[in-house]
């Protein structure tokens, strides 16, 4: 139990630094522009993540190995903050108004679902290239070596965007001898300090409900189902396209019945179902409907969150949006991703799934309650200008 404990807390120091890079290419993408931010931001992931496969093992420098390994988390999930920050921004700022619900479920859950596919493809590659103990020497330091390729498709891809173009329109209504005032101090200044923390809170409900089901599920499959590692990874694939498609529905739901109603049904359906589908895979007598259920329970789970980046961005204008809505997503998933950690820190593993789930997967329930109050403030950062700070963004992109 400790053992799995520590590895999600590894996982878990990432995530808290995550609000830190928000907090640093937040700034720069609001004064500067998201374009910049993302290159580097994306780039530094990249680069990053290629940087544990050069790292030493316990038996050749002992202790320093972990403490490298834990060094090296801390300095990618500020650039994974930094992605955050501009590419949940630039994308639901380059569309027109109807399609913001739908790129909002792309960036914020097919992304991951889109990671995971191929993660779970370079593995089974890597795993082909270096089979047996070449994969324990090699194998798993060339699959980190691939985030380079990232890095270079990264540096192309993104360089040849354009900026987005409520940030440029914003510019041009400033004026170059405007000053520019610090996004961090106008966001929590009074006035969006309560619209942060309400942000907050339902971005840890969307966390939790992602890390208590496509972040558990590899650990489920292994620990608690058993299931072989082929079917493993076979389930997981399907699961992270079920993924990107369910977000990307579910993005588009809430621009055709509105961001409160999708939150409360989807959040509804996960109440009643999840416990339910934890409940019944044990006892699963096949591996194709232990794989239905897996995909759908991951498919629940990001429904849960890929509205809630298009919320956020209409909460704040867009002087300060990256910003804001950087440190509301990753302030919110850091502790929605302790989930897992804290479970296994508060019990130790128990025989069924009912003892484990029929309460767990309830967590998100509480967090519905900010929708409601927040709807009380009209999403006017992206209907209206709010003084000089705030483009209209449904101008901007029909324009």
């Amino acid at each position: 139990m400790l053992s799995l404990a520590a590895v999600y807390a590894s996982f878990a120091v990432t995530l808290l630094m995550r609000p830190l890079g928000s907090a640093i290419f937040g700034s720069y993408a609001d004064r500067h522009g998201r374009k910049g931010a993302m290159v580097v931001a994306v780039t530094g992931v990249g680069l990053s993540t290629a940087g544990f496969g050069l790292l030493p093992t316990v038996g050749q420098v002992g202790l320093l190995a972990p403490a490298l390994f834990i060094l090296l988390r801390l300095v990618q999930g500020i650039f994974v903050g930094g992605v955050v920050a501009s590419t949940h921004t630039i994308g639901t700022e380059s569309v027109p108004p109807s399609w913001r619900g739908a790129v909002s479920g792309l960036v914020g859950g097919g992304g991951a679902g889109i990671g995971a596919l191929l993660a779970s493809i370079t593995y089974m590659a890597m795993t082909a290239l270096f089979p047996g103990d070449a994969f324990d020497t090699w194998g798993w330091r060339c699959m980190f070596f691939s985030g380079i390729l990232s890095s270079v498709l990264g540096l192309f891809i993104f360089n040849s965007l354009e900026e987005s173009p409520l940030w440029k329109q914003l510019q041009a209504a400033k004026g170059h001898a405007a000053p520019v005032e610090n996004p961090l101090r106008v966001l929590f200044s009074g006035k969006y300090r309560g619209v942060l923390v309400v942000n907050i809170l339902l971005t840890i409900g969307g966390g939790s409900a992602y890390y208590l089901t496509s972040g558990y599920l590899p650990t489920f499959l292994k620990v608690v189902v058993k299931a072989p590692a082929g079917a493993s990874a076979a389930i997981l694939m399907a699961s992270s396209v079920g993924v990107i498609v369910a977000s990307i529905f579910a993005g588009h739901l809430s621009t055709l019945i509105g961001r409160k109603r999708s939150f409360l049904l989807i959040g509804a359906l996960n109440v009643v179902l999840l416990p339910l589908i934890y409940q019944r895979m044990p006892a699963v007598p096949d591996v194709t409907t232990l794989g239905m259920y897996a995909v759908a329970l991951a498919m629940l789970g990001s429904m849960g969150f890929a509205p809630i980046l298009i919320f956020l961005n209409e909460r704040f204008p867009t002087s300060i949006r990256a910003t804001g809505t950087g440190l509301s997503w990753n302030i919110g998933f850091a502790i929605g991703g302790m989930m897992p950690t804290l479970r296994r820190c508060a019990r130790a593993p128990p025989p069924t799934c009912q003892k484990c789930w029929g309460s767990s997967s309830r967590w998100s329930l509480p967090f519905t309650w900010p929708v409601r109050r927040s709807f009380r403030r009209p999403p006017a950062a992206l209907g209206k200008s709010e003084g000089d700070c705030a483009v209209a963004l449904s101008n901007a992109s029909s324009s």
